[in-house]
């Protein structure tokens, strides 16, 4: 039998994730995001299924995109719930790019619940310093 060490804060920090997810305050909900990077381009994924094109915001600022949004709950009414996952209400998710983007290249694509915004880096050339 192999031993594992045990690593309390790894298991704290999964905790609170999973608890985020269904309670993240006073925003409402947070959707699952990935953000990755190519050589040319810093690509954010959220996974927001049910809202349509009118329902979500994104803007650029400062370095700073953020998707922002509502969902709102579509069920019927009815005397009680017997189990609520599906988060719904107002979100948002801001991610600080570490490079400048060209904010007037920017892309956003809404396909089957899954947004695709793709921020093009800026292409500067190095430059030589001089030295006086």
């Amino acid at each position: 039998m192999a031993f594992a060490r045990w690593d309390p804060i790894r298991d704290l920090l999964a905790i609170q994730q999973r608890l985020d997810r269904f309670n993240p305050g006073p925003a409402g909900w947070a959707p699952p995001v990935d953000l990755h990077e190519t050589p040319t381009d810093y690509v954010v994924t959220a996974e927001l299924p049910g809202l349509g094109r009118e329902e979500i915001r994104i803007e650029m600022q400062d370095g700073r995109l953020t998707l922002s949004g509502v969902r709102r709950e579509h069920g019927e009414a009815c005397e009680q719930y017997h189990r609520v996952e599906r988060g719904h209400g107002s979100f948002s998710r801001t991610f600080q790019l570490p490079l400048p983007v060209d904010v007037t290249r920017i892309s956003a694509d809404l396909r089957d619940g899954v947004l695709t915004v793709t921020c093009p880096k800026v292409d500067t050339p190095p430059r030589r310093i001089d030295i006086s």
